[in-house]
């Protein structure tokens, strides 16, 4: 594959990008090591080369409910990985006319500098409210034990997701791409490598029938996947870009229902109130506690999706390895209507 700089203009609709030799283009993305405030974290710590399909498409908003009456579920390791990562798209698709799930793997414990205790109820709460910033109809939380997901039988994890996969009929999935390089955090890509043959596994009846012989809970298809990576370098091949600039305040609004874990929630009033201490202020951050979340996360923690949207003449973008999976087999039943005739 010859790889280059990806300098290619910006898309109308669904138009395509960068067309090229190979699978794609790569486009080295100088994403800057950066501390924000008081959060403790470095947003994509590391200069990376991201790979854009030679195909990719601009997702972009939609008006009216075309995807009424289906059914998404947004499948994340931690309370902070869906506000950061993926908030975007689900608000879309979300106002678009999906029902939504926000299903979490782990249970927290230890999160945000508390007690083992203490970061699973402040996890329990954070999931009804990040939903509801984004018209989610439920959260719900498999509470494996965190950073230790790898230790346990995937067969176990991927057992829950089949059920509720069948049992909520999700017709779309985002989560982590189970294919992302360098990858950390094990709850990351454990919780990747369980959705994607669940999601595969749920369409039969095969694998657990007694789903359905005891609670008639029969198999269902998943036809839609966005695999978002966590950073850059991890060389993910991104075949979509999402444009999210009508739903960035409901990003935002899902980072602060994380309110006190990860690098959002309130780390903007934390940080006012500090520099207030020291007798200084930033203007950004407005003179309430809610306008210093609020414009710490719009206009500093989300940058990143920022600049990925300036790169497709976009305001914000979020990226995915997006996979449709339509099993009929059309091309028979063409050929059949095409060439079929009277006995």
């Amino acid at each position: 594959m010859k790889r280059r700089n990806f300098i290619g203009g910006t898309a109308v609709g669904g138009a395509l990008l960068g067309a090229g030799d190979g699978p794609g283009t790569a486009h080295a993305w100088p994403y800057r090591d950066v501390d924000y405030g008081m959060s403790g974290y470095n947003v994509f710590t590391l200069s990376g080369e991201v790979v854009f399909d030679k195909n990719l498409v601009i997702e972009r908003a939609v008006e009216g409910k075309p995807h009424k009456g289906k059914v998404l579920a947004a499948i994340q390791a931690h309370s902070d990985d869906v506000p950061l990562f993926s908030a975007g798209v689900i608000a879309k698709l979300i106002n678009e006319g999906y029902e939504g799930y926000l299903i979490r793997t782990t249970n927290e414990a230890g999160s945000a500098g508390g007690t083992v205790g203490e970061g699973m109820v402040n996890a329990e709460q954070h999931g009804p409210a990040i939903a509801q910033a984004l018209g989610m109809k439920k959260a719900i939380d498999l509470n494996f034990k965190k950073h230790q997901l790898e230790t346990i039988n995937i067969q176990e994890l991927k057992m829950q997701l089949i059920f509720l996969i069948r049992a909520l009929k999700i017709d779309t999935i985002v989560t982590f791409d189970p294919y992302n390089l360098y990858e950390e955090n094990p709850d990351h890509s454990f919780t990747a490598a369980a959705v994607m043959p669940a999601s595969w596994h749920a369409a039969g009846m095969t694998d657990y029938p007694e789903f359905a012989q005891a609670a008639g809970i029969t198999g269902h298809l998943v036809r839609d996947k966005y695999f978002h990576p966590r950073s850059p370098q991890g060389h993910n091949v991104i075949n979509r870009i999402v444009d999210i600039s009508d739903v960035i305040d409901q990003k935002v609004e899902a980072n602060i229902a994380n309110y006190n874990f990860g690098p959002c929630g309130v780390n903007g009033s934390l940080l006012r109130n500090r520099l207030a201490q020291e007798g200084k202020r930033l203007p950004v951050l407005g003179n309430s506690d809610r306008s210093a979340n609020f414009n710490y996360i719009k206009d500093l923690m989300m940058e990143d999706w920022r600049r990925l949207g300036k790169e497709f003449g976009l305001e914000y973008a979020e990226a995915f390895h997006y996979i449709n999976r339509d099993y009929g087999d059309t091309s028979v039943e063409e050929y059949v209507n095409d060439n079929a005739v009277p006995l």
